[in-house]
């Protein structure tokens, strides 16, 4: 029976022999189908990972937050032939905050099995070096747009983390970053402890959990950067 990999991504230009385990890219190299968040980014990743693959020979099927799941279902097509194929997200492990995972759910509803491959995710690297709970947390994705709308989402989950010690973990596009800080910095409590993880397993790691009185002094500039936030309890 075919079987539907999770193929780990890189989480910037980072060589992959430094974060993926070797199974990776000799998983890679026995597939022919592929689908993928990113086309460009995609085929750039395989090459690096398996240089003599011959990309233009390969199946890819575009996977992005905008597939229908009728359109998807059409793509289930090669793994009822018996044909296996991977998953590849933009960054990091495919169906956690992910297009990847409508794929995952389908194969599933086939009896395909799912076989995840171990990569970075920037959100449990983050967890993992922040110093909050990782007993108790909860990943919520992106927070809404609109300014009001975020700045209420921001206190709601500053007040769990203050009356529950449950670590609130939330991303951004990287163009809103520093939107989203200064909202940070301005609305929430003086002694919220603070985790700003941005450009991990990059040359240009940062990773720094202090508090929001501490932030307000000399806050960081994360235009176009990854970052990962994580609020904790004092």
């Amino acid at each position: 029976m075919a079987k539907l990999y999770l193929i780990p991504n890189v989480l910037g230009e980072t060589p992959w022999q430094q974060v993926l385990p070797a199974t990776v890219p000799e998983v890679v190299a026995r597939l022919s189908v592929f689908y993928v968040e990113d086309l460009r980014n995609a085929r750039r990743f395989l090459k690096k990972c398996v240089p003599t693959l011959e990309i233009d020979a390969l199946r890819f099927y575009e996977l992005t937050k905008e597939t229908g799941e009728r359109e998807a279902a059409g793509y289930l097509e090669p793994l009822l032939e018996g044909l296996d194929a991977g998953v590849i997200s933009e960054a990091g492990c495919p169906g956690v905050a992910d297009p990847g995972a409508l794929m995952v759910r389908l194969a599933h509803q086939h009896g395909i099995p799912v076989v995840p491959l171990v990569g970075p995710s920037s959100i449990l690297l983050a967890l993992m070096a922040s110093g909050f709970s990782g007993q108790h947390f909860t990943f919520h994705g992106y927070l809404p747009v609109k300014s009001a709308e975020r700045i209420r989402k921001l206190l709601q989950l500053e007040r769990t983390a203050a009356t529950t010690g449950e670590t609130q973990i939330f991303m951004e596009t990287p163009y809103r970053n520093n939107a989203l800080v200064a909202d940070m910095l301005k609305y929430g409590q003086p002694g919220t402890p603070l985790c700003i993880a941005a450009n991990i397993t990059t040359d240009q790691e940062m990773i720094h959990t202090q508090s929001i009185a501490a932030w307000r002094k000399n806050p960081p500039d994360l235009n176009k950067q990854p970052a990962i936030f994580l609020l904790g309890c004092s």
